[in-house]
């Protein structure tokens, strides 16, 4: 039950394949069992509604914001449940520039649409673009596909200010910091870590991200092997201001639903008032 403090959240974690349509109706089911369970506030993974490794053909079935059937798909859905619901990121096919002979790139982007009346009240494009060659020989080129973000992205609701953040963006301190300086009370990391580093860093990054801040941190995230042998890590989170793990999604598709105590935000600050606590320094360099 909802109180002045206490806010019911629920997070889907899901294994999307690299057919959009084909995603719906987890999605759907998911998020029903949310709805149906309490939760005003649902929060789905990256690359919720399609989960597409090879470059070329994630470019030719992506779609423009304009004609991308997820949107009014995650729309009707708050309108029926009244929850609003995070599409933690789809890509959006970008307008190709006038002049510019290179294909057009995705924006991977997070859609937050209001309970009830279905709008579209915040896109955040993520900001951090993962370029890197895993110790197995994975090799991960998200520029290659992406436009990376330029402008954070922070929502002020009449239950809890939420900052948007995705995935790669989660070992970047400085965004978080920022967004709670800004006000937010509650960190929002949709994600689709691989099976490597999450297993490595996953729980560490995101219990540092909410002590770092004192906000509770949401992870839903992608689970299990996808389309051409991907695999994710799972394990979506529910990290409270003091870095405690609240909730732990495992290793399966699955909905969690769970009451946050939004007084514990100013509680842990109040003990740790480290936002406050920043000073300007120089930077000192001896050659030896």
């Amino acid at each position: 039950m909802n109180t002045a403090h206490s806010w019911r959240v629920g997070l889907v974690q899901c294994n999307s394949s690299r057919v959009i349509e084909d995603n719906f109706a987890p999605l759907e089911r998911a998020i029903r069992q949310a709805a149906t369970d309490g939760a005003d506030f649902i929060a789905t993974p990256e690359n919720c509604v399609m989960m597409e490794p090879n470059r070329d053909r994630a470019l030719a079935t992506a779609r423009t914001a304009a004609d991308h059937p997820a949107l009014p798909f995650f729309a009707g859905l708050a309108r029926e449940t009244g929850a609003m619901i995070l599409a933690g990121s789809i890509g959006i096919k970008l307008e190709a520039e006038t002049g510019n002979d290179s294909p057009p790139k995705l924006a991977n982007r997070s859609y937050v649409f209001a309970g009830g009346s279905g709008e579209i009240i915040a896109e955040y494009n993520k900001i951090h673009l993962f370029d890197v060659t895993l110790g197995s020989g994975e090799v991960y080129r998200e520029s290659a596909l992406y436009e990376p973000g330029t402008e954070a992205v922070l929502v002020k609701s009449s239950r809890a200010n939420i900052g948007l953040t995705i995935c790669y963006d989660l070992r970047f301190a400085a965004l978080y910091r920022l967004l709670a300086k800004m006000g937010a009370e509650v960190l929002c990391v949709p994600a689709a870590f691989t099976a490597i580093t999450g297993r490595a860093h996953w729980h560490s990054l995101l219990r540092a991200r909410a002590i770092e801040t004192g906000c509770f941190v949401l992870a839903p995230a992608q689970v299990g092997v996808h389309a051409e042998g991907r695999e994710t890590y799972g394990h979506s989170l529910v990290v409270s201001p003091w870095g405690e793990v609240l909730a732990d999604g495992g290793e399966a598709p699955g909905v969690t639903v769970i009451d946050l105590d939004l007084s514990k935000v100013a509680e842990a600050r109040s003990k740790i008032p480290a936002l406050l606590h920043d000073r300007e320094f120089a930077l000192k360099i001896t050659n030896h």
